[in-house]
């Protein structure tokens, strides 16, 4: 069943660079079905069951035939020429392309990968989540059979060192983000076209239209657009903004293209259960309404934010600096001033400044801790005010993810 794998495999001195769960994945994989290979893994941190480790692990690379990468390592200020590099996205879109839709944008691809899963299995189609949403493919490879879509949502992380595509490509946007990994916009860019860029003459692409022209030049034959017109109820839909209006459209797209009839999928979509964290309504406590969008990792999120709501009285900002450009939410702010803008990190230092610089007719306040913020709140709220997380920047100088970052938001609120 895994025969183009295995075959490229077999054989050779194989290398799994980075031991976390995709790193531990590949090598239970490897175990099943190569038992008798030579298998040895390099991460920096040593660990039973690591071979290289240390500040050096990545020297490891040259004296193996191939190297599975994972996700998590970056190799841009390493000399890998030379070195075949392969990944287990890579590795399963060699064997499953026929079968596979593959999500990516730098926003909203969770969301859609989420409503694509719902919809096919809604309509009773044989479907199977797994990549960035958390399940490494090597582990749902044995569930697939021949009539299974597999819903694969990809990061550019992992669409690094890819050469196949999915036989449908979600490319929902592509914004400046991740630069600490890539180094510069346009290596991450090449990543997430990468999504498209090795599509034969029977693929489909499924792009906003202002990726149109980088997608025709990659020679995709089949282009659609998610921003035609459907017979949708907005107002009933689950999830929030215009944002998310297209990521419903895409996901419509993306199955259509599998042959399921739009019309039959559009009930579907109003029982669709919105992700965690993602403008996520919290609730009103002590006359504040608090509002969840601990994913807004760039400015470009933070700005659908506040386009959706209307009103924010009180937006938190800030977190890990990845050198991300910030006018575009300083130039919003500007035109679109909330009452009280709170900043946290290195970014939130940053973009205040910035925000300074502009003359942003904003209270522009600075915090340490989440709890600071609150008390801010406190001393300054009204009745009827509304409260947003969107922090347009990392949480990894304070939190593990944007999943703790947001659940602490969610303790506070409650307890307003």
């Amino acid at each position: 069943m895994f025969d183009l794998i295995l075959n490229r495999l077999r054989g050779k001195r194989i290398l799994i660079l980075g031991f976390g769960r995709e790193g531990k994945s590949t090598r239970a994989f490897l175990q099943r079905h190569l038992p008798d290979a030579m298998v040895a893994v390099a991460d920096k941190n040593a660990m039973e069951g690591v071979a290289h480790s240390g500040e050096r692990y990545l020297d490891a690379i040259y004296d193996y035939d191939i190297v599975i990468k994972t996700p998590g390592i970056s190799l841009k200020d390493f000399d890998a020429n030379g070195v075949e590099i392969t990944s287990q996205t890579d590795l399963f879109l060699s064997q499953f392309h026929h079968q596979t839709i593959g999500i990516s944008g730098t926003k909203g691809k969770s969301t859609t990968t989420s409503m694509i899963y719902h919809l096919l299995k809604e309509s009773g189609r044989d479907a199977i989540l797994t990549g960035n949403i958390g399940i490494p493919c090597f582990d749902v490879m044995e569930q697939i059979h021949e009539d299974s879509i597999v819903v694969y949502e990809l990061s550019a992380h992992q669409l690094e060192y890819v050469h196949n595509s999915p036989r449908v490509g979600v490319l929902l946007n592509v914004f400046e983000e991740h630069l600490d990994h890539f180094g510069t916009f346009e290596r991450y860019k090449h990543a997430k076209f990468n999504l498209l860029r090795f599509m034969g003459a029977d693929d489909f692409a499924v792009v906003h239209d202002s990726l149109l022209m980088e997608t025709l030049e990659l020679g995709v034959n089949n282009v659609v657009f998610p921003n035609m017109d459907f017979d949708i109820d907005e107002e009933a839909l689950p999830v929030l903004g215009p944002h998310n209006l297209l990521n419903v459209k895409a996901a419509l797209c993306a199955c259509a293209a599998y042959g399921i009839d739009v019309k039959e999928m559009i009930p579907h979509l109003y029982t669709f259960k919105p992700l965690e964290h993602r403008l996520e309504p919290v609730g009103t406590f002590g006359g504040v309404t608090f509002l969840n969008d601990s994913i807004s990792t760039i400015p470009q999120a933070a700005i659908a934010a506040c386009q959706t709501l209307g009103r924010v009285d009180f937006l938190l900002l800030g977190g890990f600096d990845r050198d991300i450009d910030y006018a575009p939410l300083v130039e919003y702010m500007a035109e679109h001033p909330v009452p009280h803008l709170l900043f946290t990190g290195k970014a939130g230092e940053r973009m205040m400044q910035l925000m300074k610089d502009r003359g942003v007719a904003s209270q522009l306040v600075p915090y340490h801790s989440m709890e600071e913020a609150f008390d801010y709140l406190k001393c300054h709220k009204k009745a009827g005010d509304v409260c947003l997380l969107s922090p347009a920047a990392s949480s990894y100088d304070q939190y593990k993810n944007f999943e703790e970052r947001g659940a602490k938001f969610k303790r506070l609120a409650e307890s307003f």
